[in-house]
C-alpha cells in the first residue's frame, strides 16, 4: 500500500483525494465519475452517525481472528480506513459509522483473495431525530456533541451488567431510562459472577486465548445498542485485575492487542462508546505503564474515530497527559471534596476531569461503600462548581449491588443527582468553570454572567454576595435563588441585585450585601445576570 496514504488512514484524512491520486492508491473506483460508480442496484443508506454494516464471507478454519482485514472509506474529501473483524461461522463484518452526511464508497484490502477488493457505497442520510452525535472534549475542560451540543455527564457503574441474565439486564436498563445518569462504566470482562457465556472458548479446565467467543461479544454489543437507545454511554473498561481465576488481565502483549484490536473493529462504530483502558491500572500487576501506553496508543491507531479514552486509577495516578487520554479518569473519594484540589489536576493536565469512583452510596462495612447519600450528592456538587464531573457508585447488605450487577437503585442519591443535572443543563456552556479559583471561593459557573456558590455540610444564616471582580466593572443587574440540594427546591430572591465596587477584589449591592440563608446543610446559590 502507498506510504503516504497508510500514514494517513488512521484519522480522518482532511485533503480532497484527485482521481489520479486515487488511481495510484489502487482504488480506481474511487477515479470513477459519480454516476458510473452508482450504475445497477441502489447504494444503501444509513444515517449520519448511525452504523452501517458490511457482510462478507471468509475462511473459518485455522486463525480467522488474525486475517487481516480493512476497507477504505471516502466522500472524496475526507478518508477512514475501518478494521473488520470475524464474528464466526465463516462471517466478517466491517462496521462504519459516517462522520458527515453524503455519499461514502468503500474498498476493502486483504491478503484473503475471498475478501480482499470488494467494493460498494453508502449514503448518509440527516442524523436521526434527537441524535447529536458522538461525543469530544469541548471548551478543553468539558464535552459536547458532534453537532455542539453540551453533554452533562452525570455517571454511574453497574461493573458486570451487562454479562448477567437477560432479566436482570432488561431491569437494569428499565432503572437507566428511570435515572439522570447518561454514562455506565461498564466491564468487557465481569469481575462478579455472571451468566456462563465468556469471552473466549474454553479448552481444557483453562481457556484458548486465541480464540475469541464471537456470541460474548454480540451479547455485549446488544447492550451497548440498548443504552445508546436510551442516549447513555458505555464507558467500556478493558481490563481489570478481579479475573484471577480466568487470568484475561494477564494475557501475553500479543494476545492483549488481538482482544484490543477485536474490540475496536466490533465496537468503535458505535457512537456512544468510551474506551477505558482498565480498572485500577496500578492493581493490575501483570502489567506495567508501558503496557497500558502500548495499548493506548493501538487504540488511537486503530480507532478511526477517536473515541473518548482514559484509565481509572487506584492508587498510582496515570500520566493523564498523554495524548490518546482524552479525559482523566479519577478515583479519589477526598480530593473532589475540595473544590481548590480538585482544579490542580485540571491545571496540570489542561482535560477533562471525571471522579468516576469517589466512593459508593451503601452500608457495607468497607470505607470504599459506606458513603451516606447525603456524602454522594454532596461530592457532585463540589466537583460541578470546581468544573469536573462525578460518578455515582452504589452497594447495599441484602443486595447484589447495582455497581458490582445493576439491577435496581435504592438509594436517595439518585432523584439529588437528577436535581442537580437539571441545574447543569441550564447552566453555562460548554460547563461550569471554577472562579476566582486559586482563593478558595468555591464558586463556579462563568465570570460575569453565572455564579453558583455550594455550602455542603455548612449551616449558614446568611451568605454575602461579593462576586471576583473578573468579568464585572459595575452595574451589572442579577438575580439570587437559594437551592436546597438535599430538597430540591429553588427559592428565589425578591428584586435585582445592582453590582458596584467592594473593593479591590470584589463587587457587591452596598443596599443588598448579604442573602438569607435557612440555617440547615446542603444549600447553594445561584446568582445569574438579567
Amino acid at each position: 500500500m502507498n506510504h503516504r496514504f497508510a500514514c494517513a488512514t488512521p484519522a480522518m484524512r482532511s485533503l480532497p483525494l484527485t482521481r489520479r491520486e486515487a488511481a495510484g492508491l489502487g482504488l480506481a473506483f474511487l477515479a470513477a465519475p459519480a454516476a458510473q460508480a452508482q450504475k445497477g442496484a441502489a447504494e444503501p443508506t444509513v444515517a449520519r452517525w448511525g452504523v452501517h454494516e458490511i457482510v462478507l464471507k471468509g475462511p473459518s478454519v485455522g486463525e480467522p481472528f488474525d486475517v487481516a482485514l480493512s476497507a477504505v472509506f471516502t466522500d472524496g474529501k475526507a478518508s477512514l480506513t475501518v478494521r473488520g473483524f470475524y464474528d464466526g461461522d465463516g462471517t466478517y463484518r466491517l462496521r462504519f459509522s459516517p462522520p458527515t452526511e453524503g455519499l461514502w464508497r468503500w474498498r476493502t484490502v486483504s491478503p484473503v483473495a475471498a475478501l480482499n477488493g470488494k467494493t460498494g457505497a453508502v449514503t448518509a442520510l440527516a442524523p436521526r431525530p434527537g441524535d447529536h452525535g458522538p461525543l469530544r472534549v469541548a471548551g478543553g475542560y468539558h464535552f459536547a456533541h458532534a453537532d455542539g451540543t453540551p453533554f452533562r455527564q452525570v455517571g454511574t457503574t453497574a461493573y458486570a451488567w451487562a454479562q448477567q441474565s437477560d432479566a436482570l439486564c432488561d431491569q437494569t436498563l428499565a432503572t437507566l431510562k428511570a435515572s439522570p445518569f447518561n454514562k455506565v462504566r461498564m466491564c468487557v470482562f465481569p469481575n462478579v459472577a455472571a451468566e456462563p457465556i465468556f469471552p473466549f472458548e474454553k479448552r481444557g479446565d483453562g481457556w484458548d486465548l486465541d480464540r475469541l467467543n464471537p456470541a460474548y461479544f454480540r451479547r455485549l454489543e446488544d447492550r451497548v445498542r440498548r443504552l445508546g437507545a436510551l442516549g447513555i454511554q458505555a464507558d467500556l473498561i478493558l481490563f481489570h485485575p478481579y479475573d484471577d481465576k480466568s487470568g484475561w488481565h494477564a494475557m501475553t502483549a500479543a494476545r492483549d492487542d488481538r482482544y484490543v484490536r477485536y474490540m475496536v473493529a466490533r465496537f468503535a462504530a458505535f457512537s456512544n462508546v468510551w474506551w477505558s483502558l482498565a480498572n485500577e491500572w496500578d492493581l493490575v500487576k501483570a502489567k506495567t505503564a508501558a503496557d497500558f501506553e502500548r495499548i493506548g496508543q493501538l487504540i488511537r491507531r486503530d480507532d478511526p474515530y477517536r473515541r473518548l479514552c482514559s484509565i481509572h486509577n487506584w492508587r498510582e495516578l496515570y500520566d493523564n497527559g498523554r495524548p490518546w487520554i482524552s479525559h482523566a479518569s479519577i478515583q479519589n473519594g477526598a480530593a473532589v471534596l475540595d473544590d481548590t484540589r480538585a482544579e490542580l489536576l485540571r491545571s496540570v493536565w489542561k482535560k477533562p476531569v471525571i471522579y468516576d469512583e469517589v466512593r459508593y452510596e451503601g452500608d457495607i462495612d468497607k470505607r470504599w461503600g459506606d458513603l451516606t447519600p447525603e456524602g454522594m450528592v454532596e461530592r457532585f456538587w463540589h466537583g460541578l462548581v470546581a468544573g469536573t464531573y462525578v460518578g455515582h457508585g452504589e452497594i447495599y447488605k441484602g443486595d447484589d449491588g447495582w455497581t458490582a450487577k445493576g439491577g435496581r437503585l435504592h438509594g436517595q442519591s439518585t432523584p439529588r443527582l437528577a436535581f442537580l443535572k437539571a441545574v447543569m443543563e441550564a447552566g453555562p456552556t460548554p460547563g461550569f468553570e471554577p472562579i476566582d479559583k486559586w482563593w478558595d471561593q468555591h464558586l463556579g459557573g462563568a465570570a460575569g454572567s453565572y455564579y453558583l456558590r455550594y455550602f455542603g455540610e455548612a449551616a449558614l444564616t446568611q451568605w454575602a454576595v461579593s462576586l471576583p471582580k473578573d468579568g464585572l466593572t459595575g452595574g451589572e443587574r442579577f438575580r439570587v435563588e437559594v437551592l436546597d440540594t438535599w430538597a430540591m427546591t429553588v427559592t428565589p430572591i425578591d428584586g435585582a441585585f445592582v453590582m458596584a465596587k467592594q473593593d479591590a477584589y470584589f463587587l457587591h449591592d452596598p443596599n443588598r450585601p448579604t442573602v438569607a440563608l435557612p440555617g440547615r446543610p446542603w444549600m447553594a446559590v445561584r446568582v445569574t445576570r438579567v
